[in-house]
């Protein structure tokens, strides 16, 4: 199989969007000469991280619904139908050989309209609750690619193909960079060093958990570094 053209689309939080760099660094390095292009959703995080990682990125107008009666909410149905003529167009000009989803709004159109136009698709949860987006998407995907088991609760088993999550390859070669981490955190380079991290709805249950432990932490001399979103 050979990759000219892909476009990946998502994002909204760090969750989605860096996945969603890591497939492209990866698809690169497989095959040096595709060209990927991103789309995401305006004026959302993606807008700015993902050209910050070398790629080039496309915005929709979409937003998401909120809970409560807005002007935003009000405009909703004429943001979605702008962005699944967006999407349209971008496709037909592009000609991507596959499309990809990480989860987020500006998925949601993209890949919609991409498996309306014939385009294979493929969607990547990074969750063991997937999101609305990617259930909904779920049926027209060709491939599932998950992190982690029983997901077949929410989507077709035949598609599903156990990846794990994509992590960008400057997180793992960690070699020589723990002295300048505890010049940077302010940290004691003796010590034995937890670093706790999450998002989304997990960072709450994470909170709870360190709260519960943290005495424990302190016993055994153990310093921690939180990063939470």
């Amino acid at each position: 199989m050979s990759l000219n053209k892909v476009i990946i689309s998502g994002g909204g939080t760090g969750g989605h969007i860096f996945p969603a760099v890591a497939i492209a660094n990866k698809i690169k390095e497989v095959y040096p000469n595709c060209e990927i292009l991103f789309v995401g959703a305006e004026g959302k995080m993606e807008m700015e991280k993902v050209p910050k990682a070398g790629y080039k990125i496309v915005g929709l107008p979409i937003r998401g619904l909120q809970r409560k009666l807005t002007l935003s909410n009000l405009m909703f149905p004429f943001k979605l139908i702008s962005s699944l003529w967006k999407a349209k167009r971008i496709i037909k000009e592009f000609k991507p050989d596959i499309a990809i989803g990480v989860g987020g709004y500006a998925s949601a159109a993209t890949l919609r309209v991409a498996s309306r136009m014939g385009v294979p698709t493929l969607i990547q949860e990074q969750n063991s609750y997937p999101g609305i987006t990617n259930k909904w998407l779920a049926s027209r995907a060709k491939t599932i690619c998950v992190a982690y088991e029983n997901l077949d609760r929410f989507f077709p088993k035949e598609k599903i193909v156990m990846t794990g999550n994509p992590v960008r390859m400057e997180m793992v070669n960690i070699a020589g960079k723990r002295e300048k981490a505890s010049v940077h955190f302010k940290l004691n380079p003796s010590k034995k060093t937890v670093l706790i991290i999450g998002g989304s709805l997990g960072a709450r249950t994470l909170n709870e958990s360190f709260k519960l432990q943290i005495q424990k932490l302190i016993e055994a001399d153990i310093q921690l570094h939180l990063a939470m979103w």
